[in-house]
């Protein structure tokens, strides 16, 4: 479905990716994990169309992606939600997500735009009562909404942006497991960057890890955990995330 050529993006003289190569196929849930400013998020906004690349070839169902502004590719079939939820707090929720649903494959008419409203805020399980005001919501609700409004659009393929930030333990499951089932009950493709590995570890296909802008691993969750040059890059830095990759490598 998705086939990233020797992707590079360069700020001046820093790059910030170098020569990043991988392939997603349909169905499947990718972990993308790395330190903070490995270039997770910049690759991210590169396929989203936020950043145009410096070089490299990102080729979505047969189609070209790279260079292409943000609302064409969503029509095509991407969308992607964002670390830090902001909502239009002057909408309801329901009408933030029919915004979203605008923007869907080829466009939409108001009232496809609210089916898919409808659609999207019951899989997530937040109210599809049209007056729901967004004030109120707290960070699960807010993480909910980012992903109602991404699966509005009538994705194939999900970017999920740090999905679990800032919730609690419960709270994170849950989020996992929406994913999971989004998935398995939609059958869309799922590309997830994300901090908090224990919870990833468990829902993913396969991981790919980045370390300054490169990539340094990929393959099965238990196959990533076991090599030498993820651990090195997690051991000292992240205690949560060394804990992660530890008790993965011992099963």
């Amino acid at each position: 479905m998705l086939v990233v050529e020797g992707l590079v993006k360069r700020f001046g003289g820093f790059t910030a990716v170098n020569d990043v190569s991988f392939e997603v196929a349909q169905g499947e849930i990718l972990g993308l994990i790395g330190p903070n400013g490995s270039g997770k998020s910049t690759i991210f906004n590169m396929l989203s169309g936020t950043f145009p690349p410096s070089a490299g070839s990102i080729r979505f169902d047969g189609q070209e992606l790279a260079g292409l502004p943000s609302h064409r590719i969503i029509n095509r079939g991407v969308g992607r939600t964002f670390q830090i939820p902001r909502p239009f707090r002057r909408l309801t929720i329901f009408e933030n997500v029919v915004l979203a649903g605008y923007y869907g494959q080829g466009g939409r008419s108001r009232a496809e735009a609210e089916q898919a409203a409808t659609r999207a805020l019951a899989m997530v399980g937040l109210p599809t009562d049209r007056a729901a005001p967004v004030d109120g919501l707290g960070a699960a609700g807010l993480k909910k909404l980012e992903l109602a409004k991404a699966l509005a659009t009538g994705p194939k393929l999900l970017l999920a942006d740090e999905s679990l930030g800032g919730l609690d333990e419960a709270e994170m499951d849950q989020a996992a497991d929406m994913l999971r089932n989004i998935r398995d009950e939609l059958g869309i493709t799922i590309i997830w960057v994300e901090h908090i590995m224990g919870v990833l570890m468990r829902v993913v296909d396969r991981v790919m890890v980045l370390d300054h802008g490169e990539k340094i691993s990929e393959g099965l969750p238990s196959e990533v955990a076991h090599d030498p040059r993820v651990v090195e890059v997690y051991l000292g830095t992240d205690a949560d995330a060394t804990q992660a990759v530890a008790a993965q490598a011992r099963r």
